[in-house]
């Protein structure tokens, strides 16, 4: 017993617990080489004390005590107890605190250094679309989303991995066929040609009608904001993105638009005449190289 606890000193416990960080910080802070935590971290693990795994190159140190078996989780328990007292502990705590300050600055130069490349180095880490998902996952599960003249799928794709089913309509079927080809094997997204003012959809079949940059398309925005109701569950939701009012005339004749923006009285007209309710409206900040009008997001409730 006394051979196999021999590795298990002070310094060992603590090597275990700074383990995430570099070994050669933990050297730092215990005032002992890196080849010394090494070995002694690897002793903990030759003994079942610590669990390891491989990540890349490096190898990680992780203690649970409820991980340990029962036989060991006891003496883990008073060795830890014993080892978290005296001069020598607090002078180890002190040499961690003074390591830890001293890494923090290098995270500070890192953002300084890339400063406004930033958004570039995140969308090459993580993507384009996990700010969005995000968001989005705040919504309850389990919906059905219905995403009203959908394009090319920006906002089908988004609700997707929250929505049980997401049904896309649009009235142009080169626009379908180019959602298709965004969204390769759309799995719980089914896309359907038809029109905003009349849906391809059951009375009360739906959670949640987007309507992204479609009004200003339609003659009738009322109609259309009818037919959302329409196929909307009992509070049921709406979701409108549009611009806001703007005196671009060019916009009528080179993409077809019928209304230069939608004012918020005028949106909340419209609703009131169909049995929506407008609970939300607020103008969307604008990206410094976008080169058309503000756009809001406004929401709207079934009325009951």
């Amino acid at each position: 017993m006394m051979s196999a606890m021999r590795p298990f000193t002070r310094r060992s416990l603590l090597a275990s617990a700074l383990a995430p960080v570099a070994l050669s910080a933990a050297g730092r802070a215990l005032g002992v080489k890196q080849s010394t935590v090494s070995r002694r971290l690897k002793l903990l693990a030759d003994h079942g004390w610590v669990q390891r795994r491989a990540a890349g190159t490096a190898t990680l140190y992780r203690c649970v005590s409820d991980d340990l078996p029962p036989e060991l989780r006891g003496v883990w328990n008073q060795v830890r107890e014993a080892a978290g007292r005296g001069d020598e502990f607090d002078a180890d705590m002190r040499r961690l605190r003074a390591v830890i300050a001293d890494r923090r600055p290098g995270s500070a130069a890192f953002f300084g250094r890339v400063g406004a490349q930033w958004d570039d180095v995140s969308r090459e880490l993580f993507g384009e679309r996990y700010a969005g998902e995000a968001v989005a996952s705040l919504l309850p599960g389990g919906m059905v989303v219905a995403d009203v003249g959908c394009g090319t799928g920006v906002f089908a794709s988004m609700f997707a991995p929250m929505a049980s089913r997401v049904i896309g309509i649009d009235r142009e079927p080169t626009m379908l066929d180019a959602a298709r080809s965004r969204l390769g094997e759309p799995g719980n997204i089914e896309l359907k040609l038809g029109e905003a003012e009349s849906l391809p959809l059951e009375d009360e079949s739906v959670d949640l009608v987007v309507l992204g940059l479609v009004l200003h398309h339609l003659e009738s925005p009322q109609a259309a904001l009818k037919e959302a109701a329409r196929v909307l569950k009992p509070d049921g939701r709406v979701l409108v993105v549009d611009m806001q009012p703007h005196g671009r005339e060019e916009f009528r004749l080179e993409m077809g638009h019928r209304w230069l923006g939608i004012a918020e009285s005028q949106l909340r007209e419209w609703c009131e005449a169909v049995g929506l309710k407008v609970v939300g409206h607020r103008p969307l900040p604008s990206s410094p190289e976008a080169r058309g009008p503000e756009v809001f997001a406004a929401t709207a409730v079934r009325s009951t």
